[in-house]
């Protein structure tokens, strides 16, 4: 696109993530103006313009109302799973540039369109995985991709929840986000490894979703107890990927677990020449002039009395390197080919479960 002093957003689904993350992360840059507002409940829309939209701010109920606009040049999707894919391959084909809201699409179907419809358009399409921009995360993609952990060969991509179940929205709704915590949380997980991997190549994926504790009444739960009649999706679920050259992943994601040990959205690497994982920090693991050695790599800078140390927010980032990749015509950090391969494990783990076969990949 032209360079232009300010890039103008519009936003289709002004709910909680809209209002938790992309909003308050794009009214921070001082290059973006947010213009556009659209919600299928317009109080939302109108809440959304007045707390972050710039003057004369357009609000609508109609996505396709929004993508009309001539003067839009950058789309965020911000919807339940099931209109990801209709909504930004209109705006792709009405020459917007798109960040859609993880995962990619409900089904692989979905992905694949907004996949075809990127590369017909020639718009960029990204998805919000604003986990790799933690401090952790690019130090270990550092790590990485200058060999140190060798050839990673084995790997898991963690999603557990003990009791953490979210209750609003649509989340428990499998016709509106496709299925629970593996496609809510498991996606980031496994987006994570796949990154560190750089091993976008799966063979055949084999899975178990489970609906045990999704019954329970009065239930311990984060946000409070979930309705037995509303909790359609799973509960928890566990995948087992073999990659083409051998490599294997093991992932695993639950909003409700009889487990101890929690950690969402982290990645355990186990390489030829040492190893890493999130539990306690970043460690690094290895072996060096004879010895096994452990060390925790410091990634959150800490302040002193008085001050606080300067942080910044992994979404503000994700914000800041996409408007970046927009107006400098740079690729995105997380490009659509990587999170469309997400959406293809995530499925077959789906159809394994529901078939009792594993499912290979073409």
């Amino acid at each position: 696109m032209p360079r232009k002093t300010k890039v103008r957003v519009g936003i289709i689904g002004c709910g909680g993530i809209a209002f938790g993350k992309h909003l308050p992360s794009l009214s921070r840059l001082d290059n973006v103006e947010i213009v556009a507002f659209c919600d299928l409940i317009e109080e939302r829309a109108l809440k959304a313009a007045k707390e972050y939209g710039a003057k004369n701010s357009l609000v609508c109920k109609d996505y396709r109302e929004l993508l009309e606009n001539k003067n839009i040049d950058v789309v965020h999707v911000c919807t339940p799973n099931r209109s990801h894919s209709e909504i930004t391959v209109a705006a792709l084909e009405a020459g917007k540039h798109v960040m859609c809201e993880k995962p990619m699409a409900k089904d692989v179907k979905g992905a694949k369109a907004m996949l075809e419809a990127a590369k017909r358009t020639g718009k960029k399409l990204t998805i919000g995985y604003q986990n790799r921009f933690r401090a952790d995360s690019q130090h270990l993609k550092q790590i990485c991709e200058r060999g140190d952990l060798g050839e990673v060969y084995f790997a898991k991509a963690h999603a557990i929840r003990r009791r953490a179940v979210p209750t609003w929205g649509v989340f428990l709704n499998e016709e509106e986000q496709g299925g629970g915590p593996l496609i809510d949380i498991g996606t980031h997980a496994l987006d994570l490894t796949l990154w560190m991997m750089n091993n976008y190549k799966p063979k055949y994926a084999v899975g178990n979703i489970y609906k045990k504790l999704s019954q329970t009444k009065n239930a311990a739960n984060a946000w409070g107890p979930w309705d037995p009649k509303k909790f359609t999706v799973e509960d928890s679920a566990f995948g087992f990927v073999t990659m083409e050259d051998g490599a294997t992943i093991i992932l695993e994601a639950s909003w409700a677990l009889n487990i101890l040990q929690e950690g969402e959205a982290k990645t355990t690497l186990c390489g030829t020449k040492g190893g890493a994982d999130m539990w306690e920090g970043l460690r690094i693991n290895g072996e060096e002039f004879g010895r096994l050695y452990s060390k925790t790599v410091v990634v959150d800078a800490k302040g002193v009395a008085f001050y606080e140390a300067t942080r910044e927010d992994p979404s503000l980032l994700e914000a800041r390197s996409w408007i970046d990749a927009v107006i400098n015509n740079k690729e995105p950090v997380v490009k659509p080919e990587e999170a469309f391969v997400v959406s293809q494990i995530l499925e077959a783990i789906y159809e394994s479960a529901r078939t009792g076969k594993p499912v290979y990949f073409d």
